[in-house]
């Protein structure tokens, strides 16, 4: 009798064949949105068991940049154009700097849209990138990886630690057991429709956990007011109208007077609802908006 055969070790759980998909290719077409919709179900219950997680996530990420840090996603695939995504539309939603909220992906800008093979597997660029940004220790640097295995992240985050910033990272598969981060959010999605492509549900839970990440974050900061975005740029036609109507909706007041109102605030949705509350000129309500959030000022008398 010859040897037994060795068996090769268990995939990860994203790269597992789904137990559902082996008719995949003979549905209609219809069957197989419906099946996927299904699957984007299972990504939402997914990202519910790692919701406390990310609440803990958005404090850190509140604090540090309440001390002036900030914070750097860092991804490789669709991972790290996820975390693009979400650092690109953090400026113009909330009003803050694009250098508080930073994003790097491995093989860079041509990264975003094509595939550069092998970029992920350089856990030293990784690390590069992290020292590039001057990590310190009032910042937070999350990591994204489906995997929870991407060199390029995996060196990121380990350089992170070094120079004692606050990590994170956001996964879809148990990370092995010397990865160490400060906080871990995995959403443990399992195997895709189609083995290995975690564009998929992966994908969305991920833009789920980074949604409610920033999202959370800001709005304990005040960059949110009554479900309103008020500290957003007003850099368009339609964003200007939209600013308007915020200021008329939040005073009462008619959109003529709102107009007015947004202009003598140099087109500042916070600081003219500040005026308006408060009965004070730009200048003092700039003034109260640094220690004072606009439920107070709506408080008081006036």
């Amino acid at each position: 009798m010859g040897r037994p055969r060795s068996l090769p070790p268990a995939p990860p759980p994203t790269e597992r064949l789904h137990p559902r998909a082996d008719d995949l290719d003979l549905l209609s077409v219809e069957a197989v949105i419906h099946r996927m919709h299904q699957e984007d179900l299972a990504a939402v219950r997914a990202v519910h068991t790692a919701l406390p997680f990310v609440a803990e996530a958005a404090r850190a990420v509140a604090n540090a940049l309440r001390a002036g840090g900030r914070l750097l996603y860092v991804g490789a695939g669709t991972s790290g154009r996820l975390g693009v995504l979400d650092a690109s539309e953090c400026p113009p939603t909330f009003g803050v700097p694009p250098s508080q909220i930073q994003a790097v992906i491995a093989g860079g800008r041509r990264a975003l849209t094509r595939a550069v093979e092998g970029a992920e597997d350089d856990k030293a660029a990784g690390a590069a990138a992290v020292r590039r940004f001057r990590a310190a220790p009032k910042d937070v640097v999350c990591g994204i990886s489906a995997s929870a295995s991407t060199p390029y992240v995996l060196g990121a985050l380990a350089e992170a630690r070094k120079r004692k910033a606050r990590t994170v990272l956001v996964c879809c598969n148990p990370p092995r057991p010397r990865t160490k981060v400060d906080i871990l959010i995995l959403a443990p999605t399992g195997p895709e429709l189609v083995a290995g492509s975690t564009r998929l549900k992966a994908g969305t839970a991920t833009k789920l956990i980074l949604n409610a990440l920033t999202t959370a974050a800001f709005v304990s900061l005040g960059k949110v007011y009554r479900g309103r975005m008020v500290d957003m740029h007003p850099a368009n036609a339609k964003l200007r109208a939209r600013a308007t109507r915020m200021v008329s909706e939040l005073t009462e007041l008619p959109v003529a007077k709102a107009r007015r109102l947004l202009n003598a605030a140099d087109g500042s949705v916070k600081v003219a609802l500040a005026m308006h509350f408060a009965g004070l000129d730009r200048q003092e309500a700039l003034e109260q908006l640094q220690g004072t959030s606009l439920r107070e000022l709506q408080r008081r008398p006036r």
